[in-house]
């Protein structure tokens, strides 16, 4: 089976149930800012310690569905719930120690890494900004819920990589 079908050369693609949608459609802007948000996870989870990776590899595959929600217009299997958004704001307080504490804004950079997971938390807010375009019913409320949490997450997580690897951050 070859990658290219030439069926989306006329600015048309094709949401996972077969509906056609025009490639600028805001369902397909929020999965593919979700799909962007992945890649820089992935890129993240590479320059990062091995310890450091397995909350980066689950929190991919929660957003592989959430794509699938985006994609298949119902809900699959893996959505978050109110246990994920516990257990994701337990992971946020776990990183919100004297390491990655929030203590005024910085300009986001310092080591590769927490470069990196500032870039992953910009790119969380504008598929959040997308997601919200689609209207309130376009995803169940707690996938919104976690959405918001993630890019917190990332906000934190920066700070404390840049401690982890001693790197400097510069204060405003």
């Amino acid at each position: 089976m070859k990658i290219y079908t030439r069926s989306g050369d006329k600015g048309m693609t094709s949401l996972a149930n077969g509906h056609r949608v025009k490639k600028c459609d805001d369902r397909v802007e929020a999965y593919g800012t979700l799909d962007e948000l992945c890649s820089h996870i992935g890129l993240l989870a590479a320059m990062c310690p091995e310890e450091l990776r397995t909350n980066l590899y689950d929190i991919q595959r929660r957003i592989f569905a959430i794509n699938g929600a985006l994609a298949l217009l119902k809900e699959p299997q893996g959505l978050p719930t109110a246990e994920t958004i516990e257990a994701m704001e337990q992971l946020i307080d776990s990183v919100d120690t004297s390491e990655g504490r929030f203590c005024g804004f910085v300009l986001p950079g310092g080591a590769m890494p927490a470069a990196q997971a500032d870039v992953c938390r910009t790119v969380c807010r504008r598929a959040e900004r997308a997601i919200w375009r689609l209207g309130d019913e376009a995803l169940p409320h707690e996938t919104m819920v976690y959405i918001n949490r993630l890019s917190d997450f990332f906000f934190l997580f920066a700070r404390y990589l840049n401690k982890f690897m001693g790197s400097e951050e510069i204060k405003l």
